[in-house]
C-alpha cells in the first residue's frame, strides 16, 4: 500500500505534523489578534473574558505563544503581537471567515460558531483557499463572461 495510503489514528496523522502551535493556542493567537484588530488593549483579563476562561489558563497560555516567537507580554502588562503573531493571526481570522461563510452558505444559516469553533483546525490552508474559490464561484453572476468580469482577467 503506498504511503498516502495509509491510515492512521487522528494522533498519528497530529504527530506526522509537526505542527508548533496547538489548536489551543491557535484560538488564543485568533482571539488577541480579534481584539488587537479593534483596537482594544489586549490584557489577560480580556482575553479570558472573550474566550470564556479563568484568566490563569490565558496567562499559562500566553505563556507558551511567548515562547513560540508569537506575542510579546509583561506580567500584568499588555499582550503585543510579534510579525509572526500578526502573521498567523491573521491567517487564523481569515480561515475561521471563510469556514463559517461556507457553514453558513451550505447550512442556509446566519451563525456556525460553534460549528466552525470546533472543526477550523482540521483544515489545511489548500483546502480553505479552495473553499474560498467555491464560495466566490457560487457568489458569482450566472451572466459571466463580459470582458468586466473579475474570471476574464
Amino acid at each position: 500500500m503506498p504511503e498516502s495510503d495509509k491510515f492512521y489514528t487522528f494522533k498519528g496523522y497530529a504527530m506526522m505534523e509537526n505542527s508548533m502551535v496547538t489548536a489551543s493556542m491557535e484560538d488564543y493567537l485568533e482571539m488577541i489578534y480579534r481584539i488587537h484588530s479593534a483596537d482594544e488593549a489586549v490584557r489577560i483579563g480580556s482575553l479570558a473574558e472573550s474566550l470564556n476562561v479563568k484568566p490563569s489558563s490565558a496567562t499559562k497560555m500566553v505563556g507558551s505563544l511567548k515562547e513560540h516567537g508569537l506575542v510579546l507580554s509583561e506580567k500584568y502588562g499588555y499582550i503585543t503581537l510579534t510579525d509572526l503573531g500578526k502573521e498567523l493571526g491573521r491567517y487564523l481570522v481569515f480561515r475561521h471567515d471563510i469556514l463559517h461563510s461556507f457553514l453558513c452558505h451550505i447550512n442556509r444559516s446566519q451563525n456556525e460558531l460553534e460549528q466552525v469553533e470546533k472543526i477550523e483546525h482540521f483544515f489545511n490552508k489548500e483546502t480553505v483557499l479552495n473553499i474560498q474559490k467555491l464560495l466566490e464561484k457560487q457568489q458569482h453572476p450566472a451572466r459571466c463572461g463580459s470582458a468586466e468580469c473579475c474570471c476574464m482577467r
